[in-house]
C-alpha cells in the first residue's frame, strides 16, 4: 500500500490521466446503455408526451405481471421489429426485469428518444407501483389447485 501512494506521488501525470480515463469509460457506457428514468418519471412522461412502453421480457414473464398499458416484444424478436419501433414518434421506455437488457435493446434501437427504466420492473415494484395482470395470474393458479379435505 505503501508503494502505491509513493508512486501516485512521484507519478501525479500518469495518476491523473488514469481517472480522466475511467471517467471518460463510465461516461460513454452510460452513455451506450441509454438514458435511465425513474418510476415516477416514467409516470409523468406517459402523461405529458404520450410515451410508449415496449417491455421486452419473455411473454411468460410479460403475463405473469406488467406495467399498465405497456406492450410485449420480446428481446428474441426485436431486431425483427426495430422499423416499428423507429418509426415511434412518442418517447419510448424499454422495460425488462432488472434494467440491464434494455441498455443492449437501447443500442439495437439507435434512436434518441429512447429511454430504460431504472431498475427494470424489479425497480417498478420496489418503488411500490402496481402491476397489470398479477392478480389474474394468481387466481389461475387458485383455480387449479383443488382444496384438500384432509384431517
Amino acid at each position: 500500500m505503501d508503494r502505491a501512494l509513493e508512486f501516485v506521488g512521484n507519478h501525479p501525470f500518469l495518476f491523473g490521466i488514469l481517472a480522466v480515463l475511467a471517467i471518460l469509460f463510465f461516461t460513454i457506457e452510460n452513455k451506450r446503455s441509454g438514458r435511465k428514468i425513474s418510476p415516477n418519471t416514467l409516470g409523468m412522461m406517459v402523461n405529458s408526451q404520450n410515451a410508449q412502453l415496449i417491455d421486452i421480457r419473455a411473454k411468460k414473464k410479460f403475463e405473469s405481471g406488467y406495467i399498465q398499458g405497456s406492450r410485449n416484444i420480446p428481446f428474441t424478436d426485436l431486431k425483427e421489429r426495430l422499423a416499428e419501433i423507429r418509426a415511434i414518434e412518442q418517447p419510448v421506455i424499454i422495460i425488462c426485469d432488472m434494467g440491464v437488457q434494455a441498455g443492449a435493446a437501447i443500442q439495437m434501437i439507435g434512436k434518441d428518444s429512447v429511454y430504460r427504466l431504472e431498475g427494470g420492473i424489479g425497480g417498478w415494484q420496489g418503488a411500490g407501483m402496481p402491476l397489470v395482470g398479477v392478480k389474474d395470474a394468481k387466481s389461475k393458479n387458485k383455480a387449479k389447485t383443488k382444496p384438500s379435505l384432509s384431517k
